[in-house]
């Protein structure tokens, strides 16, 4: 991380040095307004702001509880040992955490190079995140969608692995640097590098670990792992023989997880991967209708149009991104 950056983050604050002065637990009035530990936006937002970052507090457990917003904890230097819904989770160096306002969380006390920044951000920030990540099966996006609905469909937290990924780090630390300094038209800015980064973490499905509550969780993320990695050739037996299932009973399972079965998940993610094609390169439509995995460009054309509304040039033309 930008050592400039690091120094910012590192100070000490005037709550930490309220407890290495003899305060024995944290000052509640600073984050919440109510009785019960909710972690409260009006405390943590100036008024009419949608994201706010502020360093972690070190030097103290911070006791259970939950937040009426989304939080984002970037591990800047060090690690910090959160327990999120019962399950302990070691956050570190380089490493994104995401905490929709179901996760009941605990930080145990962190020491002084255990540097962290916590995103505070209300939903309708993530709008144009939301659209940029298309139509796909998307876990990003499904988690969007749970920070709006109440109860336990959704993972309440995601925990990236990301340390060694460098376009990852580069847009979170552009992210932070923006918030820190007063640059023009930053919500915009911040906004559009949220979906960048979104954008890339769906291409580290295989780094990302999630609650883990259930069998059916746990065979939606392979199948979706198993897309991403193999959408030009990836054929629901192979998939199937890897993970050891009858072909014809995982079918049916992912058609009743998902709503839809392997063959439109796999097609879903060839045409997104397609719209990206013809918005970032000059390759030929036929060369990409080969690249994502239809070899016979006029059934590409087909459903392409009955998917986007618009020919495979048309689109190209348009500008538009994957929404």
């Amino acid at each position: 991380m930008n050592q400039e950056l690091l120094r910012q983050l590192s100070v000490i604050t005037e709550e930490e040095q309220e407890i290495l002065g003899g305060r024995g637990e944290i000052d509640r009035s600073r984050y919440t307004q109510g009785k019960g530990m909710v972690v409260d936006c009006r405390k943590m937002l100036e008024a009419g702001k949608l994201i706010q970052i502020r360093p972690h507090t070190r030097f103290i457990h911070f006791p259970r509880h939950r937040h009426n917003y989304i939080e984002v904890i970037y591990m800047c230097k060090g690690q910090t040992t959160h327990r999120i819904d019962g399950r302990e989770i070691v956050l570190k160096e380089g490493e994104l955490l995401f905490l929709n306002q179901n996760a009941q969380q605990e930080i145990l006390p962190a020491d002084k190079e255990d540097v962290a920044v916590n995103f505070i951000i209300l939903p309708e920030f993530f709008d144009v995140a939301f659209k940029m990540l298309g139509k796909g099966e998307n876990l990003l996006r499904d988690f969007l969608v749970g920070c709006l609905c109440e109860g336990g469909r959704y993972d309440n937290y995601l925990h990236f692995h990301v340390a060694d990924v460098l376009p990852v780090q580069n847009l979170v630390e552009n992210m932070i640097w923006t918030i820190l300094h007063d640059q023009p038209d930053k919500q915009t800015i911040n906004q559009t590098t949220m979906g960048l980064l979104f954008m890339q973490l769906t291409y580290c499905t295989d780094r990302l670990e999630t609650a883990g509550q259930s069998f059916e969780q746990n065979l939606v993320l392979q199948v979706l792992r198993y897309i991403d990695g193999n959408y030009r050739d990836g054929q629901l037996k192979t998939l199937a023989e890897m993970l050891g299932y009858d072909v014809y009973w995982l079918s049916r399972m992912i058609k009743k997880l998902t709503g839809r079965n392997y063959k439109e998940l796999l097609q879903s993610k060839r045409l997104n991967q397609a719209a990206y094609l013809l918005q970032n390169t000059k390759a030929a439509v036929a060369e990409i209708s080969i690249a994502v995995g239809y070899d016979n460009t006029s059934y590409f054309h087909r459903i392409f149009r009955s998917y986007y509304g618009l020919s495979p040039k048309e689109y190209r033309k348009s500008g538009q991104s994957a929404t």
